[in-house]
């Protein structure tokens, strides 16, 4: 790997294995990766209960309808460190953005879901953002896999995480989690494995110069 500075955002379907491609990868390139870490870190860094941050992670908050029909979404800002609205979604998403923007002005890594394709858009040239889906068949048979659970479940762990995504998504960025125009690179893995993901997301690094 060079020197050359990036940071990898993945946004990825319940089940497609985007999680566990990131993981893995991040691990071959000897960089930081980082998923439920952000909670902990933005406990830390706020002062604030890790469980409220676990509680709206990746969900949105409670004014979606109303943000839907105005178009609206909170600015990302420097959150209020003390008064009324500390614990309000939108400011736990505004220090959650600050400890991203601060990791990825930091070091090369990856960092999973979060709106961090958003949240890091002022940083493009350092920035490859990939959005990992699959079918629902393909789907289906990773989370049997990986949870340990029966088809049934893993259909409804699916549709009801998927769904809270796309929310969460909209309401804190204004925009439609699936929308392929928001990542430069979408993968297809319904008829690629782990590996082939890992080699996919490091061709384009090579092609885009940063391996």
């Amino acid at each position: 790997m060079n020197d050359k500075h990036f940071v990898l955002t993945i946004e990825r379907q319940y089940g497609s294995g985007g999680r566990l491609t990131g993981k893995r990868l991040a691990e071959e390139l000897g960089i930081h990766f980082y998923d439920e870490e952000i909670l902990k870190m933005t406990s830390e860094t706020s002062a604030i209960g890790e469980q409220y941050f676990r509680l709206a992670d990746e969900r949105a908050g409670n004014n979606l309808l109303y943000r839907i029909v105005t178009g609206m979404k909170p600015e990302l800002t420097e959150p209020d460190k003390d008064g009324p609205n500390i614990t309000s979604p939108e400011n736990l998403f505004r220090f959650q953005s600050s400890v991203i923007r601060r990791l990825a002005a930091s070091e090369t890594c990856i960092i999973v879901g979060r709106c961090g394709n958003y949240v890091l858009q002022d940083q493009m040239d350092n920035l490859v953002r990939i959005f990992v889906y699959a079918d629902t068949v393909t789907r289906i048979r990773r989370v049997m896999d990986v949870d340990k659970v029966d088809e049934a479940e893993a259909l409804r762990r699916m549709r009801r995480i998927d769904k809270e995504r796309t929310e969460y998504h909209r309401y804190f960025t204004g925009r439609e989690w699936m929308d392929m125009e928001n990542y430069d690179l979408p993968i297809n893995a319904s008829r690629i494995d782990y590996d082939q993901m890992i080699q996919l997301i490091k061709d384009y690094l090579k092609l885009k110069g940063f391996l």
